[in-house]
């Protein structure tokens, strides 16, 4: 407890009575007293087995003749009751103060005796365990530390990823301003292979895990040739890691998202190491690290050190990163580094096609807009791109990944990849332009085939000087001739109807027939 040294644990006394003593002796040298057969070296035996001298052996034989009783006669002790521990609680642990309150109450109500201090230490020792007298003077976390934990059995690379984020205990400058950046990054179970890494400003969200898991996934990238599909993926409950967009994408390569239980980080014990192992290893050394030791007064060794920018410290740490994942040798992996334990197992890989990986974590709404003469809207905004240029009128679906909403990706109603399309009121001048010069060069393609549409239309003629027919200019062979015509033959639907599909049938004689005209007639009139 606090204010007294630490002692030696006290052996339980169910451990005591488990082994031979008095308890294996005594009931053997009655048995021999009865037959007659106890001899002065059978106490004698027992007496150097057990530590004791000859005349406590008789004692104990006496003893037993006497009351029948093989062990000693128990006593009633002082034991801790709920009521100390709430005590002990109360007083952070601190044995002397319970003490203290254990008296003042006797005094006021007149209750049982008190014990003395040492009693009160001595029961302390013998009925609490170290986790638990430590828990009651400092939390949970305190009385964790003396708990036991099994390990994981091993598994092959790939098995389990676990992830976390991690707020980074340096000042960095972003914008003028000095923050606190975060990390999110996956660990490899198996190997220690550190296969993504992301880092914000800020407190990360859906869009920087996502970032990190597809460098992971990318076998090609930074971190190669570690990654591919795990089977399955540890977090802690973090709701950026819970998100629809992370659990659809993931669930959709069928890698399932295990959420620990709270306040268990013993159950993800690779990426907790690797946070503690990146604060010893490198935060620890870099300027404006906030839990270096202090002056008196609690100020700082160096308050004017120069800090980091942003670029580069993610320079700083994707470098450590390529150390620890090519030199460092952890001591699970027997000598080896992460990557060449990763490259040592045989176990098949997954990998996730480049055209799904580009598109990977992007969330669709499941509507679908139209191509308007403004763009397509989304969130009550446009977004325009050089490609929707001639499109107007075609239906499209939209995805866009989490809280970036400057770009967004555009499909057809079939899933194929139409092209990105960008913020229209956040256009730079070169996206303009991009967008002018594809309005251009469609008017342009568009006066190209309209001219020469026109050359086709009009007939052109040879001058002449003297009274002569006119003759076409560009004249026509006659092997392009003939295969016009066939080409047209196949289009005359008068050519291919059958008259004698219906036969004609005699008219009735009842039917009124035309009369010709008397064309003699009309002739003597207009003479006359």
């Amino acid at each position: 407890m606090s204010g007294s040294s630490p002692q030696p644990p006290h052996p339980d006394p169910s451990v005591l009575s488990a082994r031979p003593g008095r308890e294996a002796a005594v009931p053997r040298l009655i048995a021999l007293d009865r037959r007659n057969q106890l001899l002065t070296v059978h106490v004698k035996l027992a007496a150097q087995a057990l530590g004791r001298s000859e005349r406590t052996v008789w004692r104990w034989l006496a003893e037993a003749r006497r009351t029948g009783r093989h062990t000693a006669q128990s006593r009633e002790r002082f034991t801790i009751t709920a009521e100390i521990r709430q005590l002990l609680m109360l007083w952070g642990g601190n044995a002397s103060a319970v003490h203290r309150e254990l008296r003042r109450r006797a005094a006021s109500d007149g209750g049982q005796q008190v014990p003395s201090l040492a009693t009160l230490h001595r029961a302390l020792r013998r009925d609490l365990t170290r986790g638990e007298r430590s828990g009651l003077a400092r939390g949970e976390a305190a009385r964790r530390a003396y708990d036991i934990f099994c390990e994981r059995p091993a598994h092959e690379r790939n098995a389990a990823w676990e992830g976390d984020n991690k707020c980074v205990p340096v000042e960095v400058w972003v914008e003028d301003e000095l923050v606190r950046p975060w990390l999110t990054w996956f660990i490899d179970c198996a190997t220690c292979v550190i296969l993504g890494v992301a880092v914000t400003p800020h407190a990360p969200s859906t869009d920087a895990v996502l970032a990190a898991l597809r460098t992971a996934l990318d076998r090609t990238g930074t971190f190669g040739p570690a990654g591919g599909l795990p089977g399955l993926v540890r977090v802690d409950r973090g709701k950026e890691y819970l998100s629809a967009a992370v659990t659809s994408a993931l669930g959709a390569h069928v890698v399932p998202v295990v959420d620990l239980p709270p306040y268990t980080p013993y159950l993800k014990g690779s990426i907790e190491a690797l946070n503690g192992a990146v604060e010893e290893m490198l935060f620890i050394s870099l300027p404006r690290y906030t839990r270096q030791p202090t002056l008196s007064g609690k100020r700082a060794v160096d308050p004017d050190a120069p800090a980091l920018t942003f670029e580069a410290f993610v320079k700083v740490l994707l470098d450590w990163v390529q150390w620890w994942n090519t030199e460092h040798t952890p001591k699970p992996l027997n000598g080896r580094t992460p990557l060449e334990a990763w490259r040592a197992d045989p176990t098949p890989l997954y990998d996730v096609p480049a055209e799904q990986l580009a598109f990977f974590g992007l969330h669709d709404d499941g509507r679908t807009r139209t191509i308007t003469t403004h763009g397509v809207q989304w969130r009550k905004r446009y977004y325009i791109a050089d490609w929707m240029v001639g499109r107007v009128g075609t239906r499209v679906s939209l995805r866009c990944l989490p809280h970036h909403e400057t770009s967004i990706e555009v499909f057809d109603l079939h899933g194929a990849h139409l092209g990105s399309a960008f913020l229209a009121s956040a256009a730079t001048s070169e996206q303009v332009r991009q967008v002018r010069r594809a309005r251009t060069a469609k008017a342009r393609r568009l006066r190209t085939d309209a001219k020469a549409a026109a050359k086709l239309r009009r007939e052109r003629y040879e001058a002449v000087t003297s009274a002569q027919p006119p003759q076409r200019l560009q004249a026509m062979t006659e092997q392009e001739a003939e295969a016009e015509l066939s080409d047209t033959a196949a289009l005359d639907l008068s050519r291919m109807a059958n008259p004698g599909y219906i036969p004609h049938l005699p008219a009735c004689d009842d039917w009124a027939r035309p009369v010709a005209p008397d064309t003699t007639s009309d002739a003597s009139q207009d003479h006359s």
